[in-house]
């Protein structure tokens, strides 16, 4: 659980002051925090120790027979690390209508079958606060601010090294897919995890270690909203 009332080094009074504005004086209308970061970078762990409400933006992928997914180049791999991959709409779509009612419907999506299997209520009750969190959670920063939604927008980051063996330890104990396509897709992430974490720094997420993360969203749940403009970034 966050605890609001820190006051030594690295609290969430002084992680970043200048990126907040006080809403106290106000009521608080109910705000996401975007939580980003490659795969395998910690961001369900990190969500679920903050005790707050947590949609899983993965459940937006879209399924397998989807004729716009992208292939990997000079591969006949599906590219799921691609945000073309993924329904930016209806996330969007789901994480308003929870500002505005404080619940909505959402597809449960079963990763090893590329497939929606299910849907189900979220619903975060009264919490003035949620995460939305995933790997495609950095473009959809721009339009949540635009919106008024935004709270804040975290990228957590560490060492590729680090990252592809959490990756590949629980893609295979999950069976998200066969063992050549873990192997080859965590290969290249990890050589890719500096451009990825560029590219969505550039898109507006704050990027970060876990301390760090906790911090800010702390500071967000104690009524302090982002307040900095996002970067104009072309999907690339």
């Amino acid at each position: 659980m966050l605890d609001t009332n820190k006051t030594s080094e690295g609290s969430p009074a002084r992680v970043n002051a200048s990126h907040f504005c006080s809403v106290s004086s106000l009521p608080i209308p109910t705000r996401v925090v975007l939580l980003a970061g490659p795969s395998g970078s910690g961001k369900s762990s990190l969500a679920a120790r903050t005790g707050l409400p947590v949609l899983r933006l993965d459940d937006f992928y879209k399924e397998g027979d989807d004729p716009t997914l992208p292939q990997v180049p000079g591969s006949t791999d599906v590219d799921w690390d691609s945000a073309r991959s993924w329904d930016a709409e209806a996330a969007v779509g789901a994480i308003a209508e929870l500002c505005r009612t404080g619940r909505t419907d959402v597809p449960v999506y079963d990763i090893s079958t590329s497939s929606r299997t299910d849907h189900e209520t979220f619903h975060i009750a009264r919490s003035p606060l949620f995460v939305a969190e995933g790997i495609f959670a950095a473009d959809i920063v721009e339009r949540c601010q635009e919106l008024g939604l935004l709270a804040d927008a975290l990228c957590l980051r560490g060492r590729p090294s680090t990252t592809f063996r959490r990756r590949l330890l629980r893609d295979l104990r999950e069976g998200r897919k066969s063992v050549p396509f873990l192997l080859r897709r965590g290969w290249r992430l990890m050589r890719a995890e500096r451009r990825i974490v560029a590219r969505q720094t550039a898109l507006g997420a704050h990027p970060c270690g876990k301390d760090e993360a906790l911090g800010r969203l702390a500071a967000a749940a104690a009524g302090r909203c982002r307040r900095t403009p996002v970067p104009q970034a072309s999907d690339a």
